[in-house]
């Protein structure tokens, strides 16, 4: 444990020595009930939160960051978690004696949390006036009609366009990052002493967890209010902190000031996730390549996926989504073709459409078969292609041994016998870095970075020519994430196979791609070598995504962005008025941008 007087010491070195301290954690223990006893998951932690500080958290899953969030709200799931020793005081307050009914009026009120998943945390069938209003009434009994001024006067404080129509709408109707914008309007309407923020930018793109982040320092700055940030993005942890917490296993590997903590880290852990950390610049540059001759893995021409809405007393066709209009590319053997862009913009639209799970208009051709031309044509291009999607654990039937799994494309296709079946999944297995033996075990008994390397054993199965990797390492640690990169690297050089890798991390794209296209509403606005687009990026948009990648560096200065949002363009239009389509412009050397 890091006692107390020696968190003081570091604080100190910061000149917050005579900053109050909000919150203090001591000696703390939490443990889950097993059928063999309590089982430790946090031990020893302890650590101080002045008013005003941004205290972060880091480390990977089950390191015990969540579940220490949990126990300083009160709201871990008993009986079958609980803590079993230490305080948790929140001024001269001990909240681990206080039962449900005092829990209540300290949560929001004194302490408040914002979780990663704001669609999960919103109540889907209520408007966001009433769970807004709601949340104020709960804590501050006021008259409606103050109740519902001070959530419109929350929204505005998030920045958030048009708050008075936001409070009719409800959940789905908002954006990912208006939502998130939500959760931070409820966390702060009653000015709370502190503000958990329980990785509150992983799901978001970049350019949203830029304006969030932003948000998140100018609120401190106004309120003063102390925050947890809980994050494995190191990038995050240098822009947003004061001091840092590394844990692992639920223990304190390594406390210190932000600077210092990415200056001279003193743990082998820590310097660990500071070396897998991607990033913007660190690419190697690129060789000169001779033109790719031959024929691609994939040829894509003028694809168009458009989903037709319904609406009026008769079920008519009135407006379409334009996921994708008028996309081309090529992808060459041996070659780690990008597509970046935000959420919405058409990328994983592409993905289905190359493997025939989307109808689409325009022409598709993988490894010499067009799309389209029959069933023959669509069993060999599903042959050909193949898929790894972002939530491997989802992508895994549970009842399943991962054996059968990575064998079940061999058998769907008729390939091999049983003995050479099991002979391909052992020498699959290998190959991705796990042993043979494992192919009996089921998908919950591995990590979430072992579940994606079965994911990717099992689409190597058939020996596709085209691997479509779609979002495939966002959900994971930053040295997991390094380590399924390194895999996928090796397994191009090893057998040739090209890649679709479909991300909107541009740190992790500009370390692993060839070439690079970048997508917005559905169209490629800028597309070339990764040295032109990070290099040379000419399309505002694509300059836009690269400035608001996190940098993992404390002394990097960057300007909050520090305008009111504004509304986000959508591919939805009215039947007989279709978007404009962009013309790429070459500026040099197979440097295209749009118009």
């Amino acid at each position: 444990m890091i006692a107390a007087r020696d968190v003081a010491e570091d604080t100190d070195s910061t000149g917050a020595e005579n900053v109050a301290t909000v919150l203090s954690v001591e000696a703390l223990g939490i443990s889950v009930r097993t059928e063999a006893g309590l089982q430790p998951l946090v031990s020893d932690m302890g650590f101080a939160l002045r008013r005003g500080e941004t205290l972060a958290i880091a480390g990977e899953s089950g390191s015990g960051k969540s579940i220490t969030a949990l126990a300083i709200m009160g709201l871990l799931p008993a009986p079958a978690v609980r803590v079993t020793g230490g305080r948790i005081r929140l001024g001269e307050t001990d909240l681990t004696t206080l039962g449900e009914r005092a829990l209540q009026t300290v949560r929001g009120n004194r302490i408040a949390m914002i979780f990663q998943e704001p669609m999960t945390s919103l109540n889907p069938v209520m408007t966001i006036g009433t769970q807004l209003i709601e949340a104020i009434e709960a804590h501050d009994p006021l008259p409606r009609v103050e109740a519902r001024t001070r959530a419109i006067a929350a929204l505005q404080a998030v920045r958030l366009s048009e708050p008075e129509r936001r409070l009719g709408q409800y959940p789905d109707e908002l954006s990912g990052g208006m939502r998130q914008r939500v959760m931070i309007a409820m966390a702060i309407a009653l000015r709370p002493d502190v503000l958990i923020a329980d990785e509150p930018t992983t799901a978001l793109d970049v350019t949203v967890q830029r304006e969030v982040l932003d948000l998140l320092r100018r609120l401190q700055r106004d309120l003063g209010t102390a925050i947890i940030l809980i994050t494995h993005d190191m990038g995050v942890v240098a822009e947003m902190a004061d001091r840092v917490l590394i844990l692992r296993d639920g223990r304190i590997v390594e406390e210190a000031p932000v600077a210092r903590l990415f200056e001279s880290p003193r743990a082998a852990y820590t310097r660990e996730l500071l070396n897998a950390v991607p990033r913007i610049g660190s690419g190697a540059v690129q060789t000169a390549r001779a033109r790719p001759t031959g024929m691609p893995v994939a040829r894509v021409q003028d694809l168009s996926v458009a989903f037709d809405l319904r609406g009026g007393i008769f079920g008519r066709v009135t407006h379409r989504v334009h996921a994708v209009e008028g996309v081309s590319f090529e992808i060459h053997p041996g070659e780690t073709f990008a597509l970046v862009g935000e959420s919405g913009s058409g990328k994983s639209t592409i993905a289905r459409a190359l493997v025939g799970l989307v109808p689409f208009s325009g022409s598709v051709e993988i490894a010499g078969q067009r799309l389209g031309a029959g069933r023959h044509a669509l069993r060999a291009v599903r042959r050909a292609a193949q898929l790894i999607f972002q939530d491997p654990k989802a992508a895994l039937d549970p009842r399943m041994r991962v054996g059968d799994l990575v064998a079940e494309p061999l058998v769907i296709h008729g390939i091999g016998t049983p003995a050479e079946r099991r002979g391909r999944v052992a020498n699959l297995f290998e190959r991705v870095g796990l042993a043979p033996a494992d192919a009996d075990r089921f998908p919950h008994e591995f990590s979430g970075g072992q579940r994606q390397r079965i994911c990717i054993a099992r689409a190597l199965a058939l020996e596709p020519r085209l691997i479509i990797a779609d979002e495939s390492v966002s959900a994971l640690d930053v040295s997991v994430q390094a380590r399924v990169l390194d895999l996928l690297r090796g397994l191009k050089d090893d057998f040739g196979v090209a890649y679709l890798f479909i991300s909107h991390d541009m740190a992790v794209v500009e370390n692993i791609a060839d070439r690079v296209a970048v997508m917005y509403l559905g169209q490629i606005v800028e597309t070339g070598s990764r040295d032109q687009i990070f290099r040379d990026p000419r399309h505002s948009y694509t300059r836009r995504l690269i400035e608001a990648v996190p940098i993992p560096d404390p002394t990097h200065v960057r300007q909050p962005v520090d305008r009111p949002p504004s509304e986000i363009p959508s591919p939805v239009r009215r039947i007989g008025d279709p978007p404009n389509r962009r013309s790429l412009i070459s500026v040099g050397h197979g440097h295209l941008v749009a118009e």
